[in-house]
């Protein structure tokens, strides 16, 4: 799972698409005395799969925003753009309103398993299942976004750590894989072995 095989980033065809950020009240939220009977609710599993299609779908047009704007059609680009943050705000309400939203310690907390979880066994159960039908570029990827999500949960264990209150830094991201760093990275990506000038600062 740690293999360092350099090729051509074309050949993965990810890039990072930034979204812009917003902050919402919610519409509605569980009544915690009743919070027992409203996990069991269809209506907590259909806000929970609403949520999950939403976010896919603003993930999905801002990426066809990229492919139209490389294709010289900045209307299309920019209709994409809104419809995904529209998305977005669907997403954010959807989760708050399934009781899915606690204080920061309680989101850092499940932020890090998320990724623990990424890092320990989806993504190197996915690499596994491709390398099995000889997709080595495929695998490749997958492994890197592996080592990617561990360092998500470091970070995240290291916000824990320090009870939320960490300072506020630049991050730069690999444009290919992900790979975050605290602060300018130097040299090639640790993960894809892509060149420096493929960081971008994250602009919050």
């Amino acid at each position: 799972m740690n293999t360092r095989r350099r090729f051509l980033s074309q050949a993965v065809g990810v890039s990072v698409a930034a979204a812009t950020a917003t902050t919402l009240s919610p519409i509605v939220s569980p009544d915690t005395a009743h919070a027992a009977d409203y996990l069991n609710a269809k209506t907590h599993d259909n806000l929970m799969d609403a949520f999950a299609g939403e976010s896919q779908a603003n993930r999905k047009y801002l990426t066809f925003a990229e492919q139209a704007e490389k294709e010289g059609l900045p209307g299309a680009a920019h209709l994409f753009k809104a419809v995904a943050m529209s998305e977005t705000i669907h997403a954010m309400h959807h989760l708050r309103a399934a009781g899915k939203v606690g204080n920061t310690m309680q989101n850092l907390q499940t932020a890090m398993e998320g990724e623990i979880y990424e890092a320990t066994k989806m993504y190197p159960e996915m690499a596994k299942a491709a390398a099995s039908e000889g997709k080595v570029k495929e695998q490749e990827y997958l492994d890197w976004v592996d080592d990617v999500e561990a360092g998500h949960a470091k970070f995240y264990k290291k916000a824990m750590d320090a009870n939320g209150k960490i300072d506020k830094v630049d991050y730069y991201l690999c444009s290919v894989c992900g790979y975050t760093s605290e602060g300018p990275h130097k040299g090639d990506c640790p993960v894809c072995g892509m060149p420096e000038s493929e960081f971008f600062k994250f602009a919050g």
